[in-house]
């Protein structure tokens, strides 16, 4: 009997963790592959363990075994009417929804039951061994559930996506949960012959606790909310500056879950006397490099400075959680309040801080509410851990007045949704011209000179040496469709002409709202203008073929890489809409990824040639640095550019893959760290 709970829930937690990064990857073009999705994601599954845990409390507190016997096995039956697991094409989202409903949504109507009933496996099981085990301790089966959590998590990235497409891993999952809805139900129904109700459970070797006490809950409550604020706030961080992918979902995930590996595994191993001084400075540490993005320059040095901070910070939460656990008796409800403070965390930062905060606030307010929990439980004694810990506040209070003070005084114009924070802001080029700058969190998307006479000029990754400006200069005054996916501030209507029609794809409805309120290219360039809101995707798949002379695909957000958009599917897509001799020019200027090479392979695959052209930045115009690879036909312009010797070469190594929508491997064209 040991060994069958051991299994169901190593399988059920194995299956659990390997659901969330999985199903999250396959809703991701649907919604624009937006680094959000993942935390709205992290949202549901929170709530949805709260469920789960919440069936596991009433069920063992409420019904007789038997009956808790036969209600569990019949909805592990009904579960497989879930399965395979697909996404509901009902929910495909619509322009101008609310994309968090419809992520909460699909997740509900496609994997909500099942993934209910894998969260409520382990306190569930612990119940049945407890009872059926008097005087034996069942906190090792979170021990060997925290263990198969991080299995599959690791297990993802680096063994599942590389190998499997995600219609295979699908399918594998499916067959996996029909193993286990058989293991479970085996258990429940080998279960069902114990001593009786939960009550008679007893405790052994276990620290005697008062858990009716609503202060003991509270603290339970309290230390789970703020690991979880501290996952999603990280999580997200690193998403939104880095890439929408699955290696920077599941490494912070796999962190927390550590942590709770450790604490629970064996109490000892908490290094309780060295919190008091090494948590204040990962807090400040973190404050700090929030604060200053160019504190870390690379994404390798990034993700293990605040992986190393959220390790710290959810070990001392989880740590005083293990040291609060109550005895076997009260282990549903101890359960129960520690997802329901997961949930809260997760709802907080993921729902609650983009409608009330018009920027990242909740990062140092995460900070900050770990470090007065902190305080609270450990009461640092002496003057060195207080001066340490009087620093990490002063930090945290720092980084939040200055982030406030920017938005109120110093910015022209902040706002936020769920595709991020968009921030106009008045500055100086080093000859002291004047000019607007547009930012999505930290990466400059457009800027535009004040000068009247100097106001149309492309800049940023539009300028006249840039791959997407000679490929506008080669028409000429020839009268042409231009296509561009992702607005921006409209730089590329600086190119127009009387006669010219420009057809912008955006998905984020801010940006077109600031782009005209704000910035002058699309308002006063002779240039027809149309902008089509929704992802860039779905409006090209309902559109009849446009017919377009150049078309350019420039919509990642930083460095964060909406993966659907560089598939064979998208590629073939770019290519309908475009005229036997146009271009297509697809913008690869990333600080971590190469994906240049990514590219190539798709225009070969299509029988396309591929032309890499790189720009150098002058900053007193504006310009940026960039990489654009030209996908085209049209041979005149392959020997323009040829003749001009403007090109690269384009290394793709044998190994890689072509990318399509149900494969893509990022890890292969990560950059070195420098």
């Amino acid at each position: 009997m040991k060994s069958l709970y051991t299994l169901t829930v190593f399988l059920g937690a194995f299956l659990l963790f390997l659901l969330e990064p999985l199903f999250a990857k396959m809703i991701l073009p649907w919604f624009g592959g937006s680094a959000a999705v993942w935390t709205t994601c992290l949202v549901f599954f929170q709530c949805a363990l709260l469920l789960g845990y919440l069936y596991a409390d009433n069920l063992t507190r409420r019904l007789p075994p038997a009956g808790l016997t036969f209600l569990h096995i019949g909805l592990l039956l009904a579960s497989l009417f879930f399965l395979p697991i697909t996404l509901h094409v009902s929910w495909r989202p619509q322009a101008g929804s609310d994309p968090v409903i419809g992520i909460l949504g699909l997740l509900t109507v496609s994997i909500g039951i099942p993934f209910v009933l894998l969260s409520a496996t382990s306190p569930l099981v612990q119940a049945w061994y407890a009872r059926n085990h008097p005087g034996k301790n069942p906190y090792f089966l979170f021990a060997v559930s925290n263990g198969a959590s991080l299995l599959a998590l690791l297990a993802f990235p680096f063994l599942i996506e590389p190998n499997l497409t995600s219609h295979q891993q699908a399918s594998l999952w499916s067959w996996l949960f029909g193993l286990f809805a058989v293991l479970g139900s085996s258990t429940a129904w080998l279960s069902r012959k114990g001593p009786g109700h939960s009550k008679s459970l007893h405790k052994r070797g276990v620290k005697s606790q008062t858990p009716t006490s609503p202060g003991v809950k509270l603290l339970w409550l309290a230390l789970s909310a703020c690991g979880s604020m501290l996952l999603l706030s990280v999580t997200n961080h690193l998403s939104q500056n880095v890439a929408a992918i699955p290696l920077l979902w599941v490494l912070p995930l796999a962190l927390y879950l550590i942590t709770f590996m450790l604490a629970f595994h064996r109490e000892k191993l908490y290094p309780r006397q060295a919190m008091p001084f090494v948590l204040p400075m990962a807090i400040a540490l973190m404050g700090y490099a929030f604060y200053d993005p160019s504190f870390l320059q690379n994404v390798q040095v990034s993700v293990l400075f605040f992986g190393s901070g959220l390790f710290l910070g959810c070990w001392f939460c989880h740590g005083e959680l293990s040291r609060a656990k109550p005895d076997a008796e009260h282990l549903t409800s101890y359960y129960l309040m520690i997802s329901l403070g997961g949930a809260s965390g997760a709802a907080l930062v993921g729902v609650l801080a983009p409608r009330i905060f018009s920027n990242i606030y909740e990062f140092p307010i995460s900070l900050g509410a770990t470090a007065l929990l902190a305080l609270a439980i450990l009461r640092p004694k002496g003057w060195g851990p207080k001066l340490l810990w009087s620093a990490a506040l002063f930090t945290v209070v720092f980084v939040l007045t200055q982030n406030v003070r920017f938005n109120l005084v110093d910015s022209q114009y902040t706002g936020r949704n769920f595709y991020g924070v968009l921030t106009v802001t008045k500055e100086q080029t080093q000859a002291g011209e004047p000019y607007l700058a547009l930012y999505n969190g930290v990466t400059r998307h457009g800027a535009q000179f004040l000068d009247p006479n100097r106001r149309m000029e492309p800049t940023a990754y539009y300028s006249h040496s840039s791959g997407a400006g000679m490929a506008m200069n080669f028409w000429g005054k020839q009268t042409i469709k231009a296509g561009l996916v992702g607005l921006g501030v409209g730089t590329l209507a600086a190119y127009g002409k009387t006669g010219d029609l420009f057809r912008f794809y955006e998905i984020n409805p801010k940006v077109q709202e600031v782009a005209v309120r704000f910035f002058t290219f699309l308002g006063q360039n002779p240039a027809k203008v149309d902008l089509a809101i929704g992802d860039a995707r779905l409006s090209l798949e309902a559109e009849p073929a446009q017919g377009f002379d150049f078309l350019a695909v420039d919509a990642f957000s930083g460095d964060a890489v909406p993966v659907h958009l560089l598939t064979k599917e998208a590629f073939a897509l770019y290519l309908r809409h475009l005229k036997p001799e146009g271009i297509l020019a697809i913008h690869t200027s990333s600080t971590y990824l190469d994906l240049a090479p990514v590219v190539k392979l798709l225009a070969d695959d299509a029988g396309y040639p591929a032309r890499l052209i790189h720009n150098e930045a002058d900053h007193n115009r504006l310009i940026s640095a960039s990489d654009w690879v030209i996908v085209t036909r049209n041979q005149a312009f392959l020997e323009e550019l040829q003749k001009g010797d403007k090109t690269r070469p384009i290394q793709v190594i044998p190994s890689l893959r072509l990318w399509t929508d149900d494969y893509s491997n990022l890890l292969q064209v990560f950059l070195p760290l420098n």
